[in-house]
């Protein structure tokens, strides 16, 4: 069996201790290097090309984990990054998911799990602690029932209030709205009103995120 190379990231020499122990001692495992700061992840990565990286998110620097993963994965495509950390927010696994991240586990896993969730990880899974995972799904139905939402709420719309809400999403102002309509201005601005109203908005930014699903 391969082993498999773990490099851990990591501002907490405990913990970095720690991690690597559970690593070494364990078969088809080796732990190639571990790294306190994210200056150091983003130059020795790269040469060392481990198959995963155990990446903390709260670095303590400039620059956390997410920036690391965003800047590391398209230069090393075939390393896999896993979040390790102590942060369950929505937003936080989004945007680690979104840079390049394939796996997301916390640190109070037992270590048999975490040895488990690399192993996945680098055969093609995608590892997630089952409280992460929950969130996951959760953030999805909340994406999704918003979504549905917008698109109703667009749907009472006329042609012609979906045409200007079009146009103010590309920043143009009343008069120029109301001359590629062929329209009046003080008529833009009747339908712009409408428009609020069935959104239930108060302002372009408002109706422009609706129009866009945000």
């Amino acid at each position: 069996m391969k082993q498999i190379a773990v490099c851990i990231v990591d501002d907490n020499r405990e913990l970095r201790n720690a991690l690597e122990e559970i690593i070494t001692m364990s078969d088809g495992y080796k732990c190639i290097a571990t790294i306190a700061t994210a200056e150091d992840a983003v130059v020795q990565i790269p040469i060392l090309k481990p198959d995963v990286v155990l990446m903390d998110i709260n670095l303590n620097s400039p620059e956390n984990g997410i920036d690391v993963v965003r800047v590391l994965k398209p230069r090393i495509p075939d390393t896999n990054f896993m979040m390790c950390t102590v942060y369950e927010e929505n937003e936080k696994i989004f945007e680690a998911l979104s840079a390049g991240a394939s796996g997301y586990i916390l640190k109070k896993t037992d270590p048999a799990r975490m040895l488990e969730a690399i192993r996945e990880l680098y055969e093609g899974g995608a590892p997630m602690s089952s409280q992460i995972a929950r969130k996951v799904v959760a953030a999805f139905q909340e994406q999704s029932m918003k979504n549905n939402s917008n698109t109703e709420e667009l749907s009472i719309l006329s042609n012609r209030e979906k045409e200007i809400l079009e146009l103010l999403s590309k920043g143009l102002m009343y008069k120029e709205i109301a001359s590629q309509t062929f329209l009046s201005p003080e008529t833009v601005r009747k339908h712009v009103y409408h428009i609020y109203e069935k959104l239930h908005v108060t302002n372009r930014v408002a109706a422009v995120n609706k129009f866009y699903g945000r």
